[in-house]
């Protein structure tokens, strides 16, 4: 488990963008994004969506009413908000699986840890909390069992 403490929205961003830049985070597969309202998850989906060249930061916004965003031409990057849904059968029913087996392609999902049951093993964690001490964030990053992300050099 690696840990961060960004302390303002332009430090979670460049954090988003050095987990795929590092090779922090798997080129493809499942992220889940774990956090309170307004703990960052969106922010930090603003850097990783810019360094894979998916989406500019700007273009990145919450998927709360709409459930799923597509960035990239084709689309490289899902960012999915499942925070008003409550049973997993509708979950299911986005077709996340379908999202998941596109080659190249990484699924970005806030509220996740709501459906365990749903998910692979195989997958990255990353987990934003209040920073208590300096009034930023802590953001701890669990990557995949299988070794698709790799530790920083």
């Amino acid at each position: 488990m690696l840990t961060f403490a960004p302390q303002s929205e332009e430090e979670m961003i460049a954090l988003g963008a050095r987990l795929v830049t590092g090779g922090l985070l798997p080129p493809a597969g499942l992220v889940l994004l774990i956090g309170d309202l307004g703990a960052g998850k969106t922010t930090l989906a603003k850097g990783i969506a810019e360094a894979r060249g998916a989406a500019s930061r700007d273009e990145v916004s919450s998927p709360t009413f709409t459930l799923i965003h597509e960035y990239g031409e084709p689309a490289r990057l899902y960012h999915i908000d499942l925070y008003r849904l409550d049973e997993a059968h509708q979950v299911e029913s986005l077709g996340l699986d379908e999202l998941l087996a596109r080659p190249g392609a990484l699924a970005l999902i806030e509220w996740g840890e709501r459906f365990p049951e749903l998910w692979p093993a195989a997958r990255a964690e990353v987990r934003i909390a209040p920073d208590d001490a300096g009034g930023g964030r802590v953001v701890s990053v669990v990557t995949a069992p299988s070794g698709e992300a790799r530790q920083p050099a």
